[in-house]
């Protein structure tokens, strides 16, 4: 008799699905059940996977709203392109560790990894407060570049493994709805920081680093009980599903795409797929995307300040709502493409909404109508991001394959973000044509 166990202990396919004919009321309890099973996954999951999310996020709120500060002064990063450099070298540390991240999330488990991660995350962060020169920033963001690195391709998988195709856009809307809250409330938050500027002898830029990087490190305490395992292994989790609702969540997934157990670990099953070419057009759509969201997330105070003319609390404090704005377009997009199974036209609707907003930021002459266009362009950017990641893993199949492309996609995403980096040019202010033009293009 075939054992329904596959030799590392999980369930195999067979044990999964249990097949067998099912009467319509059979079936009908099975809905039920798997729709149950379901609500308990986004409470769990899609909760902490927004609050991590949030964290590369909430790492540009920081820097971008310190850097309206008396920051870029005090660690001399107003000098040539250091600011700029001090993005791109952590996008660059980010990239090179991406994919052995993302393969490390399915060998060690998400619990250990994301808790570690994180915790290390806010270490560094609250460190950053107390650097004196350019050079060590340098340093902190290779670091934190480094622990980084696995936090979008690591979660991209996870959340993919635990929902059905038809399922994953609105859930990856849950997750940047969830990330988008708390940077535009860390925007908020940073306004009040740097009020305390002088309080214990630390300037309003440190203070932003040191609370924040507090809150990191104990996100990442909670994460190891909070966030859960890979479907097969979901029993494992702290009072999450018994033995009979994993199965059910497994099963579901199985019968799908056939993909909820993964083949055991070889380089050589990693490296093929790097042949597909699929892979590359989903990377190539990633890299355009933060190209022009790097733009956006790391400069807007920036552009607020010198670009129309705002204070240095203003250009902080006007920097959230565009956030919590794109909350909207993003869930009410990603209903639209999971009940209607739609990813290009909405893909194409975004792009549109986005050309629009940066041609209001970058040709309008009112301050107003210019403040509006980082609406539409902030919205449709968040929304592209969750369709997009939807239509790849949505077309992707295999737990390996979906780990190279998901590594694949966050490294082009990042290199995307070097590219961005640099294409805000402060000698154009007020009008930035460089990057306005880009992000149209």
């Amino acid at each position: 008799m075939a054992s329904e166990h596959a030799s590392d202990g999980t369930a195999s396919p067979k044990a999964i699905l249990n097949g067998h004919d099912e009467s319509p009321k059979d079936a009908e309890m099975r809905l039920h059940e798997e729709k149950r099973v379901r609500l308990k996954v986004d409470f769990r999951l899609c909760t902490i996977a927004g609050i991590l999310c949030s964290l590369n996020l909430l790492d540009s709120g920081i820097i971008s709203s310190a850097a309206v500060t008396s920051m870029l002064n005090d660690l001399s990063l107003d000098q040539g392109n250091r600011y700029s450099v001090s993005i791109l070298i952590f996008t660059v540390a980010s990239v090179c560790f991406q994919l052995p991240a993302t393969i490390a999330v399915r060998l060690i488990g998400p619990r250990i990894f994301f808790a570690f991660i994180t915790f290390c995350f806010g270490l560094i962060t609250l460190c950053t407060a107390f650097i004196h020169t350019w050079k060590q920033m340098i340093l902190m963001r290779v670091l934190l570049g480094m622990f980084m690195s696995g936090i979008y391709p690591g979660l991209a998988l996870l959340i993919s493994s635990w929902y059905r195709r038809e399922e994953l856009q609105l859930r990856f809307a849950y997750l940047q709805a969830g990330q988008l809250i708390i940077l535009a409330t860390g925007g908020i938050v940073n306004f009040g920081l740097n009020h305390l500027h002088g309080s214990g002898g630390l300037k309003g830029w440190q203070w932003m680093f040191v609370v924040q990087g507090l809150v990191a490190c104990i996100i990442g305490i909670t994460t190891y009980w909070w966030i859960v395992d890979f479907p097969e292994r979901s029993d494992e989790s702290f009072f999450f599903l018994n033995k009979e609702e994993a199965r059910i969540a497994a099963s579901r997934i199985q019968r799908d795409r056939g993909d909820v157990v993964p083949a055991p670990f070889t380089w050589t099953e990693i490296f093929r797929h790097f042949l597909d070419l699929k892979v590359y057009g989903f990377a190539a759509s990633f890299f355009l995307l933060n190209l022009v969201s790097t733009a956006l997330a790391y400069f807007l105070p920036i552009i607020l300040q010198n670009g129309m003319g705002f204070s240095t609390n203003k250009a902080i404090l006007l920097a959230a709502p565009p956030y919590y704005y794109a909350v909207i377009p993003v869930i009410i997009s990603s209903r639209v493409g999971d009940k209607y199974r739609l990813r290009g036209p909405v893909i194409t609707f975004n792009s549109l909404c986005l050309i629009a907003g940066f041609g209001m930021l970058g040709f309008a002459d009112q301050v107003t109508v210019r403040y509006v266009g980082t609406y539409l362009a902030t919205g449709a950017y968040v929304s592209n991001w969750a369709a997009l990641n939807s239509y790849q893993a949505s077309n992707i199949t295999g737990q390996w394959k979906r780990a190279v492309t998901a590594a694949a996609v966050s490294a082009c995403n990042g290199l995307g973000g070097v590219a961005g980096s640099f294409i805000v040019r402060q000698q154009e202010a007020p009008r930035y044509i460089t990057a306005i033009w880009v992000s149209i293009g």
